[in-house]
């Protein structure tokens, strides 16, 4: 490893993270075509390190949010057990936004009986390639619904729900995480800011859940090369700060009803490797 390709790597987390162009999709097709390595299978600390510093990103950038759940899960705690009799008062937005996302959560525990079939679709190409496609339609089209008026105030568990099954069908290879949440939210009436709030705070738990089991992984395996650290920490800033300025691009995107621009590109990697499938076996 060298410090290039830290750099190189910690900017292709930071901008693939973040924009509805779907990472795991572009790293299945690499390595069917040029042969590349998965960094997860060869380097598993690093890959939790570039994961942790997107994960700082979003509550950099939303930390005001960040802050006003924890607070409110706290105090929604406490509620629960000073309760008295009487009509509750509703809760605040905060405590509303934290129960949102613990519910669009629960679709991804669907996904552990069939994570085999999904991982193996990693290695089907054409696959791939029609998941970007169906992600360019989807994003396509989700910038020409009407403008919602949905925030933390008025969204339902029901509108959490169906944002979070989009993030469960996110994890397929070619499927945009981040596209098809926000995607989903716009159809749910959300308000387009919010859309994009809701989907990068609601991948919090389920990123910090995946690295810290990755990183019992790391542990398991007997530690790392003392020597490779500077190079991981590196790597590590430069996913942050490009991530961070990637949620600035798809706010700002997303706010002037250009998130579609993104289908186009989806569209043109899709089909440029489903050609490509035929001829490169």
């Amino acid at each position: 490893m060298s410090y290039l390709f830290s750099v190189a790597m910690g900017f292709l987390q930071g901008v693939a993270e973040f924009l509805p162009i779907s990472s795991s999709g572009h790293l299945a097709l690499f390595q069917y075509f040029f042969g590349g390595q998965n960094p997860e299978e060869t380097d598993l600390l690093f890959t939790v390190l570039l994961h942790f510093g997107t994960l700082v990103a979003v509550c950099v950038y939303y930390w005001r949010d960040v802050v006003d759940m924890i607070r409110e899960f706290f105090l929604g705690i406490g509620s629960l057990f000073s309760q008295k009799g009487g009509r509750a008062a509703p809760p605040p937005p905060a405590r509303r936004l934290v129960l949102m996302i613990v519910v669009a959560t629960l679709p991804l525990f669907a996904v552990l009986p069939v994570k085999s079939k999904v991982e193996a679709a990693f290695t089907n190409v054409v696959f791939v390639s029609v998941a970007l496609i169906a992600t360019g339609f989807l994003l396509f089209f989700s910038d020409r619904v009407a403008q919602g008026r949905k925030t933390a105030r008025t969204a339902t568990i029901k509108d959490a729900l169906l944002v979070g099954c989009a993030q469960a069908v996110g994890t397929l290879p070619g499927i945009s995480r981040a596209g098809s949440t926000i995607s989903a939210g716009m159809l749910c009436g959300f308000e387009r800011s919010f859309a994009v709030r809701f989907s990068f705070l609601m991948s919090l738990p389920a990123v910090f859940g995946a690295n810290l089991l990755e990183l019992i992984d790391v542990a398991k395996e007997g530690g790392f090369q003392m020597e490779l650290l500077p190079m991981y920490l590196v790597g590590m800033a430069v996913s942050g700060v490009v991530g961070y300025f990637a949620i600035r691009l798809v706010n700002l995107l997303a706010d002037k009803g250009k998130f579609g621009k993104f289908a186009y590109y989806c569209w043109a990697v899709g089909l440029i490797s489903l050609v490509a499938s035929f001829f490169v076996k």
